[in-house]
């Protein structure tokens, strides 16, 4: 499997997850210019703008070692997009969903809410 293949399996995951959890997801793998976004969703009056970080087992560093300061400036970024084209005027909340995928294709997923704060 590629690691692209990988990052649509975990992203897709998360998406299945978070319907379960009570999320209506609003977007998958967003593009906007050189802007993405792996997963919006939203619950309640909360937009919750999700970056997925998936590994294999046995990796030498867990998913959540993936989401750094660069990669939050980045996701803002797009953040800020999304809410423009959509005219998003609620609260925005920025979560990490940290995927580890078995050998035999399970997933485990770490839901780490309000990851991030941002100051809009």
């Amino acid at each position: 499997m590629t690691t692209a293949e990988t990052g649509r399996a975990g992203e897709q995951a998360v998406a299945e997850y978070l319907r379960r959890e009570g999320y209506a997801i609003l977007a998958q793998n967003w593009r906007h210019g050189r802007d993405e976004l792996d997963v919006v969703a939203r619950r309640g009056e909360i937009l919750h703008i999700v970056e997925v970080k998936t590994r294999h087992a046995g990796s030498l560093t867990p998913p959540e070692a993936a989401a750094t300061r660069r990669k939050f400036r980045a996701l803002t970024r797009a953040a800020a997009s999304y809410i423009r084209l959509t005219h998003w005027t609620g609260d925005v909340e920025f979560d990490v969903a940290a995927v580890v995928m078995a050998d035999d294709g399970s997933m485990h997923i770490e839901w780490i809410e309000n990851a991030w704060e941002y100051n809009w």
